[in-house]
C-alpha cells in the first residue's frame, strides 16, 4: 500500500490544559461530523465511496460525513481491550473478522499475563458479536472491494481501535483507505503510514489526554442511536444525497 498522502487539518493546534481544550471545539459528535465532512469535501459525490463508522461513538460523526458526501454508511465493529487495572487504558483492540491489534508496550509495562489477556479477549469477542447482531441484524455488510473507504471515529487517542479496524478492513480489499477523525494527536498520522492512503484530522493538539475534552457534549452513544443512524442512512439515496453537510 502506498504511503499516506498527508494530513488535512482545519485547525492544526490548540492550547490545552489538563487534557481539555481552552474553549471546546465541537458542540457534540454531530457538529464534529459536519466539520470533518468539510475537511473531506474533495470526496463528495464519488460513486465508489463508502463511509465506515467505528461504533459506538464514531457512528453519529460518520453519519454526518456520509450524508454530506452522498456516500453509503456502514459500521465496522471494534472493541477496545481494556487493561484489567484500568479498563479505559487500551492494551489492544479486536474487530469483526478476527483482527487483533496489541499495544505491546502497555502489555509489558503492566505485566499482563497470557491468561489475563485471553480473558479480556474472550469477553470482548462476545460483546463484539452482540453488537454486530444488534447493529446490522440481517443486513449484509456494504461491499467495499475496489471502493474508496473512509473510516471514521470520534477521535484517536492510542489508535488501537483504528489499527484493528484497518486490519479487518484490508482483508476486504478496498482500493483506497482514508482514516478520518475530528481530533487526534499531532503525530497520529505517522502511526498509519503504509496502512492508510490518507489521514484527515480536524484538530491535532500537541498533547491529548482524552478526546472527550474537545467536546462540549460527549455523552455515551447508545445502541439505539447507532441503529437509528444506520436506519436513516439506508433510507437515503447516496447518488443523490443531501444538498449540504448541515
Amino acid at each position: 500500500m502506498r504511503p499516506i498522502d498527508g494530513i488535512v487539518a482545519l485547525a492544526t493546534r490548540t492550547d490545552v490544559a489538563g487534557g481539555k481544550a481552552m474553549g471546546n471545539l465541537f458542540r457534540d459528535r454531530a457538529d464534529a461530523g459536519r466539520q470533518l465532512a468539510h475537511a473531506l469535501r474533495e470526496y463528495q459525490g464519488r460513486g465508489d465511496l463508502v463511509v465506515l463508522a467505528l461504533p459506538r461513538g464514531g457512528v453519529p460523526v460518520a453519519f454526518e460525513v456520509a450524508r454530506a458526501l452522498h456516500a453509503k454508511l456502514d459500521v465496522l465493529v471494534v472493541r477496545k481491550l481494556g487493561a484489567p487495572q484500568d479498563e479505559e487504558l487500551a492494551m489492544g483492540a479486536i474487530a469483526t473478522g478476527g483482527a487483533l491489534h496489541l499495544e505491546r508496550s502497555v502489555l509489558r509495562e503492566l505485566q499482563i499475563s497470557d491468561a489475563q489477556l485471553a480473558d479480556v479477549i474472550a469477553r470482548e469477542t462476545a460483546e463484539l458479536a452482540r453488537r454486530e447482531l444488534a447493529y446490522r441484524g440481517e443486513c449484509p455488510p456494504v461491499p467495499v472491494q475496489g471502493k474508496t473507504v473512509i473510516v471514521v471515529d470520534d477521535g484517536i487517542a492510542t489508535g488501537a481501535s483504528m489499527h484493528a479496524a484497518l486490519d479487518a478492513l484490508r482483508s476486504r480489499h478496498p482500493a483506497r483507505i482514508v482514516v478520518a477523525v475530528p481530533v487526534s494527536q499531532s503525530d497520529a498520522c505517522t502511526a498509519f503510514e503504509g496502512i492508510a492512503h490518507a489521514f484527515v484530522s480536524v484538530l491535532q493538539p500537541d498533547w491529548l489526554m482524552g478526546i472527550g475534552g474537545f467536546y462540549v457534549n460527549f455523552d455515551q452513544t447508545t445502541d439505539e442511536e447507532v441503529r437509528a443512524c444506520l436506519a436513516a442512512a439506508r433510507g437515503w439515496e447516496p447518488e443523490q444525497g443531501s444538498d449540504s453537510a448541515g
